[in-house]
């Protein structure tokens, strides 16, 4: 008999992956880039912050119907096909497989190797093998169980949110406070600079944001996934928009807009600055398990929508399995992490994710428009939750969306349309696989 995935992850769960998944090393390095771009003007940069978090409130609010619609294993994989057909889901589950999910994966494998150096020497050699190694650990987890890397998840998301919590509440106790009164041009920047800016910074403050949306894969091992995917996607959204206010609060009252504008590493110096440089080491720390948690969560999640797509016979069949024993995607989450292993030692990676990252906002923005379509496809669906304000919160989500890919191919079009290439090259794979399989054409 076929072993099926078990429904295992509760609410709490489903929260701390969404929270774990997303904090990764973004908020330690990001708020100093958003306030040079925004002048080191501090209400700007907070502005941007709130923004950011809106917007994937927005997306996070859209998707929490649809997980509502269909509590399976694959999330937005599984929307896609629903409403616009196996092509264009086949498409954004290619560019998860081999660039985006296997390619953060890598990023943040390498990241660790590169912060752990600060707390051990590593020559490159044995950088790579710490990366590789990282991997190999999360891989392992999760073919051994759900239930166990869903603690591991737990427990690393507990650490780490403790660690912004303590570090924020620290250094604003400690820390010497900020004007309120500085404004636009603390760093000498037009006021045609600062609106460029801020779009800019919108970017960066985006990837930090990145991947609330993972969690939707697992919605197949969830009890109750009706209501307890709907709730997850906002209670963990909102609880990254308020940690990631009080980080940046908290860098201010330590090191002030400006100096904090100039750091490469705020989180650190914020500490070196009200505790003295040693106690910089356990931002160290802090970042490597925040960055373990995010490998594990995307782990935890993202195979699923490889396995869901191997059962809509558009992928490598064993990827498709559940192992009899552990009761998971166990080929999913091999072959995925030999991937990101292959991407992390060779560093090709990096100009991969560069270059598709971006495009993920072209099936996000599907995703939201997914509730369009189905509202009048399906109408008569079960919706356990509904979208507040429809159609005006989706309609939001997918102009801002298409603002941003639109952007990428203006500003930057060589880099926007080699990914579109890279995303495009799975046509031919997918006419492969439904060649094999006739029904699905």
């Amino acid at each position: 008999m076929k072993a099926n995935l078990d429904r295992v992850l509760k609410l709490h769960d489903l929260t701390l992956i969404v929270v774990g998944t997303v904090i990764g090393s973004g908020i330690f390095i990001v708020p100093a880039a958003v306030l040079r771009e925004t002048g080191g003007n501090i209400w700007l940069a907070l502005v941007v912050w709130i923004m950011g978090g809106f917007l994937s409130l927005l997306g996070a609010l859209t998707y929490a119907e649809l997980g509502a619609m269909f509590p399976q294993a694959g999330g937005l994989y599984v929307y896609l096909r629903e409403a616009f057909g196996r092509f264009p889901a086949f498409l954004y589950g290619w560019s998860m497989f081999f660039v985006i999910a296997s390619g953060s994966v890598a990023t943040l494998a390498v990241a660790f190797s590169s912060y752990l150096t600060q707390l051990i020497p590593l020559d490159p050699a044995m950088a790579r093998i710490v990366s590789v190694t990282m991997i190999v650990v999360v891989g392992a987890i999760n073919v051994l169980g759900v239930r166990g890397s869903a603690k591991v998840q737990n427990w690393t998301t507990g650490i780490k949110v403790g660690a912004i919590l303590l570090m924020g509440g620290l250094l604003i106790i400690r820390g010497n406070g900020f004007d309120v009164h500085v404004g636009g041009n603390a760093l000498g920047m037009e006021s045609t600079g600062i609106v460029s800016g801020m779009a800019l910074a919108m970017i960066g403050v985006l990837w930090a944001y990145e991947g609330w949306h993972y969690a939707t894969f697992s919605a197949g091992e969830v009890i109750d996934a009706q209501r307890s995917v709907a709730r997850a996607l906002i209670i963990g959204t909102l609880a990254l928009i308020a940690l990631y206010l009080f980080a940046n609060v908290a860098y201010l009252f330590a090191l002030g807009p400006l100096q904090a504008a100039q750091s490469e590493r705020i989180a650190a110096d914020a500490v070196s600055a009200v505790f003295g440089p040693a106690a910089g080491n356990l931002i160290a720390l802090a970042i490597l398990t925040a960055m373990f948690s995010a490998a594990n969560g995307i782990t935890l999640t993202a195979t699923r929508a490889y396995y869901a797509m191997a059962n809509d016979g558009v992928f490598f069949r064993r990827i498709g399995e559940v192992h009899p024993r552990f009761k998971t995607p166990a080929y999913a989450v091999v072959w995925s992490s030999a991937w990101a292993i292959l991407l992390a030692a060779t560093g090709t990676f990096e100009q991969l994710f560069t270059y598709v990252v971006f495009a993920g906002w072209i099936f996000y923005a599907l995703g939201a428009a997914s509730v369009m379509v189905l509202r009048k496809a399906r109408p008569d669906a079960e919706r356990s939750f509904r979208v507040p304000l429809y159609p005006f919160t989706p309609a939001f989500f997918i102009l801002a969306s298409g603002a941003i890919v639109i952007n990428t191919l203006v500003s930057q079009p060589e880099r926007g349309f080699v990914g579109l290439g890279i995303i495009l090259l799975g046509t031919p794979a997918y006419y492969f696989w439904t060649k094999k399989s006739p029904s699905l054409r």
